[in-house]
């Protein structure tokens, strides 16, 4: 494992992590900035608090953080939501926060100001989110971590969910940002190996409405801050290695009240129509670069034409086999990219749900596919994540006959 550049000896500064606080706090702020990252500062508090009601706004130099002008630099922190702090323990905490102009306007790489008004404005769809972050460890010489130098490993097959040397790589940093996000009350539902060597999964879901964003930033946030500590580059670029790779994406995992309701297979086909329509917009907020992921290849759709089908991870959207059978649960749109902001995505895909305008279901039913199969006898929906390769529905060939 490489040399940690930030923690330079472990057993001095454990000392100091035990010393007596005297009653204070430590708060670190933190907040998304102009390049798609994150950031954050510590402020001292003197108590303890329960909710980011109890804290103050604070700022920052946004012109250092590409988000203001330097003759105009302060951007202001607003507190949204609060998690136990794992690397300092205590009552210490972690703070996420939204930004917010001189002027009371959010700021503009503020998306989650937006996502919340179109969450409260459909709240009665009452929407559930599960996302599936990928993510490439990088040593400090910018190549992946374990491969050979000027090199390659052996090509894709006994990496994905991958066990023993030379099959997986970094697993104590995954297990170390597993346990860190259990202890800040992120939602986090699992990990797993990817199908490229050094690429790893976590997922966060399910979550109500805006929440999803906060625990998948939060999550972001642990990331990186675990993998300081050993040395290692954490990238969330979509095709972090050109060739015959693998990229990465954010599955997100989606459904509505109307979905998981008996017959609930009909609002999710109804909804395939209203994505279909939105593609383009949909692609515009789904991660920068996502062009040199989404091929066709490496169990990915064509980025330009739209397609579901029933567990089929080369579509763009895949409905679980499960849910197919029972008539009702949830969809995973595999389109979005691993940079992509979970604001963005959970918040258009709010404006898609909630748009009134559609073609009819019936036009888009796969009912001949569901014919084949054995219908579960099940007390609830199916469960977020997971499924097999199938059938892929495509809405352009239907419209040509085919």
């Amino acid at each position: 494992m490489a040399e940690s550049t930030t923690v330079s000896n472990t057993a001095n500064l454990l000392k100091y992590m035990q010393l007596d606080q005297k009653g204070k706090v430590l708060a670190e702020y933190i907040w998304i900035d102009g390049s798609n990252g994150v950031r954050s500062k510590t402020k001292t508090l003197d108590k303890a608090v329960k909710s980011a009601d109890e804290l103050s706004e604070w700022n920052f130099d946004g012109s250092s953080c590409g988000q203001a002008p330097g003759d105009n630099s302060d951007v202001y922190l607003r507190p949204v939501a609060i998690f136990p702090d794992p690397f300092r323990g205590g009552e210490n905490i972690l703070v996420m926060c939204e930004t917010w102009d001189h002027d009371g306007s959010p700021n503009k790489f503020n998306y989650r100001h937006e996502a919340a008004r179109l969450m409260d404005a459909h709240a009665q769809h009452e929407p559930w989110f599960g996302l599936e972050q990928e993510y490439t460890l990088f040593g400090p010489d910018g190549w992946p971590y374990g491969w050979p130098k000027n090199g390659f490993p052996a090509p894709q097959g006994p990496y994905y969910c991958g066990v023993g040397t030379n099959k997986v790589y970094c697993r104590d940093v995954v297990e170390a940002h597993y346990k860190a996000c259990l202890y800040a009350g992120i939602k986090i539902s699992g990990i797993n190996a990817e199908v490229m060597p050094s690429q790893w999964e976590f997922q966060v879901g399910p979550c109500e409405g805006i929440e999803l964003g906060d625990h998948l930033w939060m999550a972001r946030f642990l990331l990186k801050r675990v993998a300081e500590e050993f040395g290692i580059v954490i990238t969330i670029d979509p095709k972090p290695i050109k060739g015959d790779w693998n990229g990465t994406g954010l599955h997100t995992n989606v459904s509505t009240k109307e979905m998981r309701e008996d017959g609930g297979m009909k609002a999710i086909e109804a909804m395939m129509s209203k994505l279909e329509k939105r593609n383009t917009e949909h692609i515009e907020v789904y991660g920068e670069g996502n062009r040199d992921r989404m091929t066709g290849e490496h169990e990915t759709a064509n980025i330009d034409r739209f397609t579901w089908g029933v567990a089929n991870r080369g579509a763009s959207v895949r409905v679980p086999r499960q849910c197919a059978a029972a008539g009702k649960g949830y969809f995973e749109d595999r389109r979005p990219a691993s940079n992509a902001d979970p604001y963005q995505i959970t918040g258009i895909m709010m404006e898609t749900v909630s748009d009134p305008a559609s073609l009819l279901a019936a036009e888009y039913k796969i009912c001949s596919v569901r014919a084949n199969i054995q219908k579960p006898q099940l007390t609830k929906p199916p469960q977020m994540f997971g499924g097999v390769e199938g059938e892929t529905f495509d809405p352009a060939k239907k419209a040509e006959g085919k």
